[in-house]
């Protein structure tokens, strides 16, 4: 086995790793905003602000635009993956705005995240939807990272792999959203 195959597998491997972790992370927190919904003093019918619908349609748009950067990455068409992957950053723009205008509409219907006007209900979702950002920021920097080199041609069929593992950690992220949406929304 050549050591780049081998080099290849041990850095799929080890995102990988990193991705069962934060999947571990979320899957206590959401375990726990189940066990606390059957508090007394959890709100019922919380219905999360438009604006995190909208998010969700974003990352989804996102998936596509990224896919489309790596299909056109190992065809060799640069300007066309470059234009995919300046719109996956936009929309990765766009996801953060409207995830910040969705929380100025939690905090407009006077829930906050500590303090008396807090709630245990809208704490989760504070906690849910932050940790969610930190790791899209992290994949955020990943894209500005994979542009960078697909301005310099870094990337073809030869050199893919920087590319691969950031089309998969964001195709992640973008799963953990609309995991973290649909969840978010049918237990309410």
């Amino acid at each position: 086995m050549k050591i780049d195959q081998k080099n290849y597998r041990a850095k799929k491997m080890m995102l990988w790793f990193a991705m069962i972790s934060m999947s571990m992370t979320f899957a206590g927190l959401t375990s726990s905003y189940v066990v606390s919904s059957r508090r007394d003093d959890w709100i019922n019918n919380f219905d999360l602000p438009i604006e995190f619908l909208v998010s969700a349609i974003l990352i989804l748009c996102s998936s596509l635009t990224i896919h489309a950067a790596k299909r056109f990455m190992l065809k060799g068409d640069n300007f066309k993956q470059l234009v995919f992957l300046w719109s996956t950053i936009f929309i990765a723009i766009l996801f953060l705005i409207f995830q910040f205008i969705g929380f100025s509409k939690i905090i407009d219907m006077g829930y906050y995240f500590t303090g008396p006007e807090s709630s245990i209900t809208t704490s989760f979702i504070y906690v849910l939807v932050l940790i969610h950002m930190l790791h899209f920021i992290a994949g955020i920097i990943t894209l500005i990272v994979v542009t960078y080199n697909s301005h310099s041609k870094v990337y073809n069929n030869q050199n893919k792999i920087g590319f691969e593992l950031a089309t998969i950690f964001w195709h992640f992220l973008d799963f953990l959203w609309i995991y973290l949406y649909v969840f978010v929304v049918a237990i309410n």
